[in-house]
């Protein structure tokens, strides 16, 4: 059994071991991923904070450091050609589902507030309240060791803002308060996700069409 208290990711490994929890959640039916899906995974430009462009070298190294921690590998039984990979969060970090679904938001989008978490973990796992998102963090961060730290409240905001440990220790200098982006900004942000969800749509229909080729 991997002890917890030893994992320290880079920041790649965060990446993929974010991706691979999310994709698990969010596209069960094209789960686990190949090398190729997790790549475009990690790259998204859609919830992703920061953006990365990352090859399969780099990603694969990762995949490596993660193996060897326990935290993800080849699935196993998985009836194909290609190797695919998933996360094994849930067996090494002892993590219901709330807390994989905040702590995988931590992952791939950085520091956030107890509000934006519970908005963005929606698609992995609802929460009622956000009461609910509260005493989530409160048990990933009461943990032995703690996997969440609550950030000094910056100048200016009304809630203080929560990051995942699993690179180790936060600096709080390190994280900077997201700008509040002008309308026309947010517009573009808007268009820039819809046409990243329909080329992730395009890529699955396309690894959908290979899987059925593969059976004709």
């Amino acid at each position: 059994m991997t002890d917890s208290s030893n994992i320290i990711l880079n920041a790649v490994e965060v990446r993929v071991q974010g991706a691979l929890i999310e994709k698990d959640a969010t596209t069960p039916d094209y789960y686990p991923l190949s090398l190729n899906a997790l790549v475009n995974a990690c790259n998204q430009k859609s919830n992703r904070d920061p953006v990365m462009t990352l090859d399969e070298g780099a990603v694969r190294d990762a995949l490596e450091g993660l193996h060897a921690r326990g935290l993800a590998g080849p699935a196993g039984g998985a009836d194909s050609r290609v190797t695919k990979y998933e996360h094994r969060a849930y067996d090494v970090l002892k993590l219901g589902r709330r807390e994989v679904a905040v702590l995988c938001e931590l992952l791939v989008r950085g520091a956030q507030t107890p509000g934006e978490l519970r908005g963005r973990a929606e698609r992995i796992h609802p929460f009622e309240s956000i009461e609910d998102v509260h005493s989530t963090l409160q048990r990933l961060i009461q943990r032995e060791p703690p996997l969440v730290a609550m950030l000094p409240r910056q100048p200016g905001t009304k809630e203080s803002r929560y990051a995942h440990l699993m690179a180790g220790e936060v600096e709080a200098a390190e994280v900077q308060a997201p700008m509040r982006s002008a309308p026309s900004e947010r517009s573009s942000d808007v268009e820039i996700e819809l046409a990243e969800l329909r080329k992730e749509v395009h890529e699955l229909k396309q690894q959908f069409e290979e899987f059925r080729r593969k059976f004709e």
